[in-house]
């Protein structure tokens, strides 16, 4: 009887273990593999505008990093890893968010002696206060990621690394200088994460994402409040993919 239910135990550990295996060791076979996915997330670091210049002055004047507001993450992805070399993909992404600048205090120094445009020399010098918050865009397009995965389990981990392009658009929501400016810019798109294959055609990922801008973003008014800044925030998003 105790040998029955010894047999018994281990072919249930037996059984439990193949399939504890097949969520993690199953390895799919090779063929082609595009996919198409939706994602959505948020920044989680670096969610600032820094190094701001203000460019109306001459020499430039300067602004206390401008903090942004969370905002949420949309966009999409569309790519393919090769069958001859199932680690290695190209991708293409989109996505979009609203991390509006928030009202905040603010230390602004201008140069002693400093030309500012359409009114000529000004004292200069350093002041903080409180200014308003502006409406703050980004659309980011990155054309083509170099992909390199795990391929041979399950839950797969990868990289991806490829140029990116960043549309941004500023609003200010001041009455006194009521205006919105766009700057486009190339930069670098990068990104570690984790893939789940359910089936062969669904899977679900998880990532973090890091931007960065190679030169400023440059938003020119007529208002005389024109400034440069840099921008290179950490995201994570969350998706499904299918797969075909």
């Amino acid at each position: 009887m105790k040998q029955e239910h010894g047999t018994r135990a281990i072919s249930g550990i037996c059984a439990m273990t193949l399939m504890m295996s097949s969520l993690v060791l199953e390895v799919p076979n090779a063929y082609p593999e595009a996919y198409i996915g939706g994602q959505i997330g948020t920044t989680i670091a670096m969610n600032k505008l820094k190094g701001v210049d203000l460019t109306d002055f001459s020499p430039n004047g300067s602004m206390s990093d401008r903090s942004l507001s969370r905002s949420p993450l949309f966009g999409f992805k569309l790519g393919y890893y090769f069958p001859t070399a199932r680690w290695f993909g190209l991708e293409t992404e989109v996505y979009h968010m609203t991390p509006g600048i928030k009202q905040q205090n603010t230390t602004v120094s201008i140069p002693p002696g400093a030309v500012l445009n359409g009114f000529g020399p000004v004292a200069g010098g350093s002041t903080s206060a409180v200014l308003s918050g502006d409406n703050f865009r980004v659309i980011t397009w990155a054309p083509v990621n170099l992909m390199f995965r795990y391929h041979k389990t399950r839950l797969q981990p990868y990289v991806g690394v490829g140029p990116g392009v960043f549309f941004a658009r500023v609003k200010t929501t001041d009455p006194q200088f009521a205006e919105s400016n766009s700057s486009t810019r190339f930069g670098l798109n990068a990104k570690a994460g984790l893939e789940y294959y359910f089936t062969r055609h669904i899977t679900a990922f998880g990532e973090v994402k890091y931007n960065r801008i190679f030169t400023d973003f440059n938003f020119s008014r007529t208002n005389n409040f024109s400034f440069s800044a840099t921008y290179h925030p950490v995201l994570i998003s969350f998706g499904v993919n299918f797969h075909f």
